[in-house]
C-alpha cells in the first residue's frame, strides 16, 4: 500500500532552500500521516522562520496541521514589513553578521552581537531572554524551538544584509545615537572628558565628539566619516521611498 502523499509547491522567495528539483511547480511529497505539517517543511530544508502563511487546498492553516493524503500546499513567504508583537523591536546577531551589526547600530537599532561563537543554545537562550529577532545565515540555529523569534540572512553582502533586514522588519532609525562597538547609547561629551582618547592631531582638529555612555568609547567626525554618512543617507533614503510607497 501506497503512503500517504501531498503536493507541495514552495514560493520563489523559499526556492534556494530547497532541492533544485523542487524549485518551482508542485511536487508530490510522502507523508507518515503524524508530522505536522511545519515539520514537512522544516524536513524540505525551510526554516519556519521563513514561512509567512501555509495554504491547504486554498485554506490557511497552522504549522500545526497535520496533512492528509491528497491535500495540496503552497508555502508563502513572509509579509513585508514584517511584524513582530510582543516587545520592542531588537536584534541578536550571531559571530559571522559583525559588519551588520555595527550598521545597524550606526542607525540607532538596538542590536545585540556576538562576536564570539557562544553556541547556537546560547544564542537561541538569549533571543528568549531579552525578546530579540535572531538574524543568522545558520538555518540549524533558526529552527531551534526555544528562539523567540528569528530571520534568515539571504546574502552575504553587507550592503544587501543591510537593505533585506530595513525592508523585512523596518526597524525606527535614529542614526548616530548608538555605540557601534557595544550597542550603548551615546551621549554629547566634552573635549576634556574624551582627552585621554584623542591622538594629538585629533586633539587638534575637532571639536565636536560624542561618548558611549556604557563603555565610554569616543566618536567624532573622522577620517572615516563620509563613508558612514553614506550609509547613513542611503538608509534614510530607502526609508523615504518606502513612505512615499
Amino acid at each position: 500500500m501506497n503512503p500517504p502523499e501531498i503536493h507541495v509547491e514552495v514560493a520563489p522567495e523559499l526556492a534556494l532552500f530547497v532541492p533544485h528539483a523542487r524549485r518551482t511547480g508542485t511536487h508530490p511529497l510522502a507523508v507518515d500521516g503524524v508530522s505536522t505539517l511545519g515539520h514537512v517543511v522544516e524536513s524540505l530544508g525551510v526554516p519556519l522562520t521563513e514561512v509567512g502563511t501555509l495554504v491547504v487546498d486554498g485554506r490557511e492553516v497552522p504549522v500545526a496541521h497535520i496533512p492528509a493524503d491528497g491535500e495540496r500546499v503552497t508555502v508563502r513567504p513572509v509579509d513585508r514589513p514584517q511584524q513582530v508583537p510582543g516587545a520592542p523591536l531588537r536584534f541578536l546577531l550571531d559571530v559571522h553578521l559583525g559588519t551588520l551589526a555595527r550598521r545597524l547600530r550606526l542607525l540607532g537599532v538596538d542590536t545585540a552581537y556576538e562576536s564570539t561563537d557562544i553556541g547556537d543554545p546560547a544564542l537561541a537562550a538569549r533571543s528568549a531572554a531579552e525578546q530579540r529577532v535572531m538574524l543568522s545565515r545558520d538555518r540549524g540555529l533558526l529552527r531551534r524551538r526555544e528562539l523567540w523569534a528569528g530571520a534568515y540572512v539571504y546574502s552575504t553582502r553587507p550592503e544587501d544584509q543591510l537593505h533585506d533586514i530595513l525592508d523585512r522588519f523596518r526597524p525606527d532609525l535614529a542614526p548616530w545615537t548608538r555605540c557601534t562597538a557595544c550597542n550603548g547609547l551615546l551621549r554629547t561629551a566634552t573635549k576634556d572628558e574624551v582627552a585621554d582618547q584623542l591622538a594629538h592631531g585629533t586633539h587638534r582638529s575637532y571639536d565636536v565628539f560624542a561618548q558611549c555612555a556604557s563603555c565610554g568609547r569616543a566618536y567624532w567626525k573622522g577620517a572615516h566619516h563620509q563613508q558612514l554618512e553614506a550609509i547613513v543617507e542611503d538608509a534614510l533614503s530607502m526609508r523615504a521611498r518606502e513612505s512615499r510607497g
